[in-house]
């Protein structure tokens, strides 16, 4: 018979196998204390929620205080907007604000443009807030925005030039797309993703 003897060693065969247990081990021990209540994280206290929520609905309750009108919206978009957009809301390497020159059978003719396609006002007032200028978000203050919204909605002939745009007189401007603004079809395996969708 023959005899074994343990030589401190283990098999080749097993080193694989061995370091792939460790492996798991390892693992499901980072994972479990990245899941136990080790003082990771807090709860954010009231005041910090409501920094953060900063959305505003369609009938602009949540909208601050604050007015602009289109001629300073004119000011802040030629420091603000004009680089990316084009110095006439066209042009530009962003998106157009301008609507295009056309007899439109419908809102999404004139193009995608967020003054027109929007079906709220306040939607535009809102996306202005959070998400412009690129890259530095969140800069412009509440007079800026309505001034801003303001400017758009005027060279877009939503609003005549004159409008003051406060949190009153924002939710109450009937917006060309109101009740027309163009939703995502239902979607069926094997057809187009945005079927006939107009932009």
């Amino acid at each position: 018979m023959q005899s074994h003897r343990f030589s401190g060693e283990a098999p080749a065969c097993l080193l694989p196998r061995v370091l792939g247990v460790f492996a798991v081990f390892m693992l499901l021990g980072t994972h479990a204390l990245a899941q136990g209540p080790t003082g990771v994280g807090r709860t954010p206290t009231e005041e910090e929620i409501r920094a953060w929520d900063i959305s505003i609905s369609p009938t602009g309750e949540e909208l601050p205080p604050g007015q602009g009108t289109s001629e300073e919206g004119r000011l802040v978009y030629r420091r603000q907007c004009a680089s990316c957009h084009g110095a006439d809301a066209s042009g530009g390497s962003g998106p157009r604000l301008v609507k295009r020159d056309v007899q439109p059978d419908h809102p999404w003719d004139f193009g995608r443009i967020l003054p027109i396609r929007a079906p709220y006002a306040t939607v535009v007032w809102d996306y202005i807030n959070r998400g412009m200028p690129l890259n530095r978000e969140g800069t412009l203050t509440a007079d800026q925005v309505y001034a801003l919204t303001a400017y758009l909605l005027f060279i877009n002939d939503v609003i005549a030039e004159e409008t003051v745009l406060d949190a009153e007189s924002l939710p109450a401007i009937e917006m060309p797309n109101r009740d027309a603004f163009a939703r995502v079809p239902d979607w069926q395996p094997g057809k187009p993703r945005l079927a006939g969708y107009p932009h």
